[in-house]
């Protein structure tokens, strides 16, 4: 792969070899020319191929200097796009209370874990105690009912009453099994279990053959949470007047958040459904959080000109937070490329009207390397010309070394 220099190019190395080689009080600098021959080189007006930047391994680590290796690789296109972490809407729920009442317990607290079925809090409700009265006097009314019933079908048989009145006590049954069903179903939507409402029959046994109301109605209805997950919000204070539809906890499934992506209007026909997605932050760099593609809007914002795209994204160290800002990568559904040279963007430095990219000849000598760039593929951009396989470049601080030379070619400052 060819190493082509412009003239413009070539005189500014030449001019940076010069500036470079002395110190300010005109001794041979640090940061200079790696070694006497490119000094007379400079000095005589030859060109030089590429202007060196000798940087002792003390100032690399201040600057924060990283490398890695030019390697070919095989690159999907791909859009990076701005996103704010959210709750999952499937996995979170606001737990209220079915009845007015007072809190007369506590059983979960901010940031605690739960169950599914776990108590929460325990609301001190006399409406619930009415309700399960009432389911109590039902069944009792229901009991004597259907005794009436298998005594006028016993009279039928022996033709000891007419049709009409056992026809008229059958549908008196059916009107007290209606009853008895719908304060059954009403105490279910209070959160009791048929398991409960067996133990709350166990305790009032009614006699069968007359109405009586049993006095075992416990007015403390626990409220249970409806999934596994952490308690992210509380609003239940012991003692304190509860309303029905007052929102009291809200419990989340963290393990899976939601990632609201705005993808740019043009970038919309490279995305869909099946596109492949993760999902960066930079509170921990270098990692990604796997994820997938659970909705894409129909609608594009007015005023953003933006397609919202939803992903669940993977989250069970719980490092993602809700509403932390992060960026997507999503996957083009079309166009790859196979076996190409790529750096990080960041890499990538303007001098001049050049790009240029710090390949590392030495430890602490630091080479200037012209570089043709190709297709811009997410966070990287593809060389065509410049570097070859196995160099070793400047992956993070090539801004500061791209300044360092620049203070110095002017009589700016120099590094020592």
């Amino acid at each position: 792969m060819t190493r082509g220099n412009t003239p413009a190019f070539g005189l500014m190395a030449a001019a940076l070899g010069i500036f470079l080689l002395m110190s300010c009080d005109g001794q041979p600098d640090p940061v200079s020319p790696a070694g006497s021959d490119d000094h007379a080189a400079a000095a005589s007006g030859e060109e030089q191929e590429h202007p060196h930047l000798q940087v002792p391994p003390d100032k690399q680590k201040a600057w924060g200097i990283g490398i890695g290796e030019v390697r070919k690789s095989d690159l999907a296109g791909v859009s990076l796009v701005p996103g704010v972490m959210a709750l999952n809407g499937n996995r979170t729920a606001h737990v209220t209370s079915f009845v007015p009442g007072r809190v007369a317990s506590i059983a979960a607290d901010l940031g605690g874990r739960v169950r599914k079925g776990q108590p929460l809090l325990t609301i001190d409700s006399p409406e619930f105690a009415r309700a399960q009265a009432e389911f109590l006097e039902a069944r009792a009314r229901f009991n004597l009912g259907q005794a009436e019933l298998r005594r006028a079908e016993a009279l039928r048989q022996a033709k000891a009453v007419e049709e009409k009145e056992y026809f008229r006590r059958r549908a008196e049954h059916e009107k007290l099994a209606a009853e008895y069903g719908a304060l059954g179903s009403k105490l279910h939507s209070y959160g009791l279990t048929h398991e409960d409402i067996e133990k709350l029959i166990e305790r009032c046994r009614l006699v069968e053959t007359q109405e009586y109301k049993c006095e075992v109605a416990d007015p403390n209805l626990p409220l249970l949470s409806p999934l596994a997950g952490t308690v992210i919000f509380r609003n239940a204070v012991l003692g304190a007047p509860v309303e029905p539809d007052t929102v009291l906890y809200t419990v989340s499934d963290l393990g899976i958040l939601w990632a609201l992506l705005d993808v740019p209007e043009k970038d919309i026909p490279r995305i869909g459904p099946d596109s492949r997605v993760s999902i960066r932050s930079e509170l921990y760099p270098g990692r990604e959080f796997s994820a997938r593609i659970g909705a894409v809007s129909e609608v594009v914002d007015e005023k953003l000109r933006t397609l919202r795209v939803r992903a669940e994204v993977e989250n069970r160290e719980n490092l993602l937070k809700p509403n932390m800002y992060v960026q997507g990568v999503l996957e083009h559904t079309g166009k790859a490329w196979t076996g190409v040279l790529s750096v990080p963007e960041e890499a990538v430095q303007t001098l001049g009207e050049e790009k240029i990219v710090f390949v590392r000849e030495k430890d602490d000598v630091f080479a200037v390397r012209h570089v043709r760039l190709g297709d811009r593929v997410g966070d990287r951009r593809i060389i065509l010309e410049g570097l070859e396989e196995g160099e070793v470049f400047v992956l993070k601080g090539a801004f500061t070394l791209k300044s360092e030379l620049s203070k110095a070619a002017f009589g700016h400052g120099h590094v020592h």
